[in-house]
């Protein structure tokens, strides 16, 4: 995933601070617009995990701070809901000025009810997803209800929100009437996917029904189970990420992405050394997966380690041989099960005698049957397990090139 920083002026002049990730193949099929829950910022982690999985599904991505949040720039009481619609709108003109027209809205908690508002005002918008998404703009109100008459009778007021101070005056809170987000949502007629934690304790679940009901087909809802409503569990907004990206392709034209060049070799490695850590994005002619290292080592762990794809290799190469030869043989193998563990080791361990003591990269392959086999066959299965050509590769005096292409 490449990643761009972005200054995007709004109709009031503030510079909004965004980032444009795209897919590591760098010729994505549809842009995106992430809108950030209330009082929330683009830097939030499961912002980016949500972007990150988009990118993965050959979308490119802009997340960007609404006013007076995160890095952009303005007051928090300028960035009230028709505030937040209009940044969007902003952002949408950027794009369709300097990139390409987002056709899909993504929008967290408030953010998934201002993206409903910024579709229905954007012909070039072909879908919108919301995750956690109030039903009525109303319902932020609660979070500082109690100090309606402090506003009303002070002008300017500090509030307590999620934790936080922000000041808020009586205009921030008359704004949130303004907008019929229910009607705004019967009106919509774009496909649209709401997805909603069942015990959400921010804004309940009552909330995806009533958005579920007012809008027309096309519709989806897909439950988040037992998520909190900020997603900060990353498989929670890893997940959010990878299915807005397997359901929208229902409703896109996402024709055939060129990957990156690969020099007529058989697959493509690419680090972004200014965004990411150790994540590194991995394509080969029909497929891409990611490479990443675990946090302990300095790494965001997206994806397996270099060492886990090693033995991947080898764990999936041995499973293909033994299903082979099964078959060949008509050996009632039903399921088989690799288990691979990579470490150092020093020749003493392994009992190889040497004068001096030497390590070695060891690789210990465990074998598990499923089928009416007897001793005798899974004693055949476990020698031909060590014949598999990665198996043998690795065995092998490996001889590596290096080149460096201008």
């Amino acid at each position: 995933m490449q990643s761009t920083k972005l200054n995007i002026k709004n109709s009031k002049g503030l510079q909004l601070q965004a980032y444009l990730e795209i897919p590591a193949n760098q010729k994505p099929h549809n842009y995106v617009i992430f809108a950030h829950c209330f009082t929330c910022s683009s830097s939030l982690k499961p912002v980016k995990n949500i972007s990150r999985a988009l990118t993965t599904h050959g979308f490119a991505v802009v997340r960007f701070d609404f006013t007076g949040l995160g890095r952009s720039e303005g007051e928090f009481a300028d960035s009230h809901f028709s505030a937040n619609v209009e940044d969007l709108l902003a952002v949408n003109a950027y794009m369709a000025e300097h990139f390409e027209a987002p056709s899909l809205l993504v929008g967290h908690s408030l953010g998934g009810a201002a993206v409903i508002v910024a579709a229905s005002q954007l012909d070039t918008v072909k879908a919108v997803a919301t995750i956690g998404a109030p039903a009525t703009t109303e319902h932020v109100k609660r979070h500082f209800s109690h100090q309606f008459d402090e506003i009303a009778e002070k002008g300017d007021v500090e509030v307590n929100i999620g934790g936080r101070p922000f000041k808020i005056n009586q205009e921030f809170v008359e704004d949130f009437d303004k907008t019929d987000l229910p009607e705004i949502t019967k009106q919509l007629r774009k496909p649209i996917l709401i997805m909603h934690a069942p015990f959400d304790k921010t804004v309940g679940i009552d909330n995806a029904q009533q958005l579920f009901v007012n809008a027309f087909h096309p519709k989806s809802f897909i439950s988040l189970n037992d998520a909190d409503h900020l997603l900060l569990k990353e498989k929670d907004s890893m997940y959010v990420g990878n299915m807005i990206g397997a359901w929208v392709q229902r409703y896109f034209d996402t024709h055939d992405n060129k990957i990156l060049d690969t020099e007529d070799q058989q697959l493509v490695a690419h680090l972004n050394l200014k965004e990411d850590n150790f994540t590194t994005f991995i394509q080969t002619k029909n497929h891409n997966f990611v490479a990443d290292e675990p946090v302990s080592f300095g790494g965001d762990d997206f994806g397996p380690s270099p060492y886990d794809f090693l033995s991947a290799g080898l764990a999936a190469c041995t499973a293909m041989t033994l299903k082979l030869y099964a078959e060949r043989k008509e050996w009632d193998l039903q399921e088989v099960f690799v288990y691979i563990t990579y470490s150092k080791k020093h020749s003493e361990d392994l009992m190889q005698g040497r004068e001096k003591p030497t390590r070695f990269d060891h690789l210990l392959k465990k074998l598990k049957f499923v089928g009416e086999l007897d001793e005798t066959k899974k004693a055949k299965l476990a020698e031909i397990a060590s014949k598999c050509p990665v198996h043998k590769t690795l065995l092998n005096d490996i001889v590596i090139d290096t080149e460096v292409i201008a």
